[in-house]
């Protein structure tokens, strides 16, 4: 799968958002090693802290069928659904994705017209808190 496809995914599962109180929609597509793409898209809910983030969404659904070696995530969001800028994950989603991927991990950030930027894990979570820190 290319990275424009990938991009395409996420901004196709933006449409699945359940975001009727920000009108903020999220979408993801997560590539395994394998080659698989699980899609995730935000959650909310009235009380907000039960909401739920696109990126964590496919990660969980991932992990629940067994998957844990992941490639890359594109992430795409807007208001009402319309991409204007772009939507990193926030800090938890980044904490999630450092319990399950490397430093190396890539993570495209859509923005206008399906163009994205691609960064690393280890530079958009430096100084991580990391599962191997428990070990020491």
């Amino acid at each position: 799968m290319t990275e424009k496809e990938l991009v395409l995914k996420a901004i196709e599962s933006m449409k699945n958002s359940y975001s009727p109180y920000s009108n903020f929609k999220v979408g993801a597509a997560l590539l395994t090693e394998s080659g698989k793409v699980y899609t995730g898209c935000n959650i909310e809910n009235v009380a907000f802290g039960p909401s739920i983030c696109a990126e964590r969404v496919a990660f969980f659904k991932a992990i629940s069928e067994n998957e844990n070696n992941f490639s890359k995530i594109a992430v795409a969001g807007g208001k009402n659904g319309i991409i204007s800028s772009s939507t990193p994950p926030c800090g938890v989603c980044r904490q999630v994705m450092r319990e399950f991927c490397n430093d190396d991990f890539e993570i495209l950030i859509v923005r206008e017209n399906s163009e994205y930027d691609k960064v690393l894990l280890k530079d958009l979570l430096p100084h991580s808190f990391k599962p191997e820190i428990l070990s020491k």
